[in-house]
């Protein structure tokens, strides 16, 4: 998700918001609501695969599709949204969502989110579908006002993304799982090369302003290269046209991953937990594309590969990002504490726990899935004990945000 672009602290005080805390920034509700659904939507569906619960009532598209769904269009989405309408006040200096309007976009994504396991087809459709689209209309009404052309991309991602989730709902309701779960892997993509993208930005930025003595280096080649083999590799991958073209694509894509980390100095920020955890998320985007080549050919299963990239680059991405956005946009240092280096080392070890352990010993998969389900819930509920305070308080220097 464009989730890593640096977001600077507001420079003037507060001119007149005067409503709940939580809502004066798009990034509050969304990372609070976010960490929360993270939270319970994890282990209730590992206790739903492994046959731990069985409710009387499931979701109306059945519990795997519901699972990819929610992680995708949920989850991530909400942060998403709500780093958007945080980094775009500083981009434009206009106000993005507060107050009411803020409160009816994040209301309606939790009434999505309850409507998706409890509602009818028809009611959870209309009230999801409608979700992405005012946000990115939102935004988009910002940047066009601001005359803000750079990051007009990134709202047309967001409508993209909306459709993407318009489409999975009408495929599970028309009875074709399949491309549904195309469409997952589409936007599971999208927020790949989000990373991509703006990692390359901020990443070696943070490195070199972060973390002394280090020396970031870049390759033209590979800065030309890496996003068009990421979004190639990422729609080989969903489209499952051509085993061949997604190997290809898919070792060429890593190999530039892995070059350009090479080039950030990664194993000198060690030390700035800060600093490292991007790093830790970037590393595994060579990871996941290496693993996605050896799905293609057949060699282990495309769930553990694809949770490469879900577990280990959006879920560390927005660890970091949900963190230090946090702390900067609530007028704190950007200092992290023990709370925040736990929930560093579970989001990490979730990753590794979820895809190395079936890699070597496939038939503890079920173990792996609830071992890295635990280690998530721990990382997210590590992050809600330390900054749900932050989130429902107003800033500690008086100033907007």
């Amino acid at each position: 998700m464009s989730v890593l672009l640096p977001i600077s602290p507001p420079s003037r005080p507060d001119a007149g918001y005067r409503g709940l805390p939580v809502f004066a920034l798009g990034f509050r509700p969304f990372y609070l609501l976010a960490a929360a659904f993270g939270a319970l939507a994890v282990p209730a569906w590992v206790a739903l695969y492994l046959g731990w619960w069985q409710p009387a009532a499931q979701p109306w598209m059945g519990t795997m599709a519901w699972h990819a769904h929610e992680m995708v269009f949920g989850f991530a989405a909400a942060v998403v949204v709500g780093f958007l309408f945080t980094a775009g006040k500083n981009w434009t200096g206009l106000q993005t969502p507060q107050g009411t309007w803020l409160a009816t976009l994040a209301g309606t994504w939790l009434a999505a989110r309850i409507l998706m396991w409890a509602g009818p087809a028809w009611a959870a459709i209309a009230v999801d579908a409608a979700f992405l689209p005012l946000c990115s209309f939102s935004f988009y009404r910002l940047l066009r006002r601001a005359r803000n052309q750079r990051n007009m991309g990134l709202a047309i991602a967001l409508g993209v993304l909306g459709a993407l989730n318009l489409a999975f709902d009408l495929a599970m309701a028309s009875g074709h799982p399949g491309l549904a779960f195309q469409m997952a892997d589409a936007a599971t993509g999208l927020v790949i090369v989000f990373v991509t993208v703006i990692g390359g930005r901020v990443i070696p930025m943070f490195t070199a302003n972060g973390v002394p003595g280090v020396r970031i280096r870049r390759m033209a080649t590979v800065e030309r290269a890496v996003i068009a083999l990421t979004l190639l590799a990422i729609v080989a991958h969903a489209s499952m046209v051509s085993p061949l073209a997604t190997t290809l694509l898919a070792l060429g894509a890593a190999a530039a991953h892995g070059i350009r980390l090479a080039g950030w100095d990664p194993l000198r920020t060690w030390r700035k937990p800060i600093v490292a955890i991007l790093h830790l998320a970037y590393a595994f985007l060579p990871i996941g594309f290496l693993l996605i080549a050896g799905a293609a050919l057949g060699w282990l299963d495309r769930s553990t590969a694809l949770h490469a990239l879900t577990v280990g680059v959006i879920g560390c991405a927005i660890m970091a990002m949900i963190t230090r956005t946090a702390l900067g946009h609530t007028g704190r240092r950007l200092e992290t504490g023990h709370l925040e280096h736990l929930a560093y080392a579970c989001i990490v070890l979730s990753a590794l726990v979820r895809v190395a352990l079936p890699l070597w010993l496939p038939a503890l998969k079920a173990e792996a899935v609830a071992g890295a389900g635990a280690l998530w819930v721990a990382a997210f509920l590590c992050y809600l004990v330390k900054y749900t305070p932050y989130l429902l308080q107003v800033r500690v220097d008086g100033r907007d945000g």
